[in-house]
């Protein structure tokens, strides 16, 4: 897997871009939490365009809304 770059992606949240297999791999964290997306390289005309979705203003809110709702779901609770 070969890293293509690391940058800030909002307020709380770390993203990097990898190419692996034929795809790129957009994975972000926020603390001990992670989202990864799988965006096959034959979709796109370059890594410029992931990063031109990434500043997306809807897509930088959904990223933001799974990882609330993902920090509410953890630790379960009975």
């Amino acid at each position: 897997m070969r890293v293509i770059r690391e940058f800030p992606f909002a307020d709380r949240i770390k993203a990097s871009l990898f190419s692996w297999n034929g795809k790129y791999i957009l994975k972000l964290e926020c603390g001990s939490l992670e989202q990864t997306y799988k965006i096959a390289e034959t979709e796109l005309s370059g890594p410029d365009e992931v990063f031109e979705f990434c500043s997306d203003p809807a897509f930088v809110r959904s990223v933001a809304q799974v990882f609330d709702d993902m920090e509410a779901a953890w630790p379960p609770s009975d």
